[in-house]
């Protein structure tokens, strides 16, 4: 997949729970990331996160932390 449009499909996770607490959103993307992705598109995302963890939004980097 392409690493833009991963970065983006993260992203709109974490917009979804940004209602939440952030302990609550946190848990929702991993979850969300855990159960619906590929396991090459976890290994992209933990790619991102090592390369360019600016560009996802906080509670991202923080599940894929948990994700890692």
């Amino acid at each position: 997949m392409d690493r833009q449009r991963l970065i983006a499909m993260a992203n709109q996770i974490a917009a979804f729970f940004e209602p939440y607490s952030e302990a609550e959103a946190i848990d929702g993307v991993e979850q969300h990331i855990r159960s619906f992705w590929e396991p090459r598109m976890r290994e992209q995302l933990q790619a991102v996160l090592a390369e360019h963890p600016d560009r996802l939004l906080p509670v991202v980097r923080k599940a894929a932390h948990r994700l890692a």
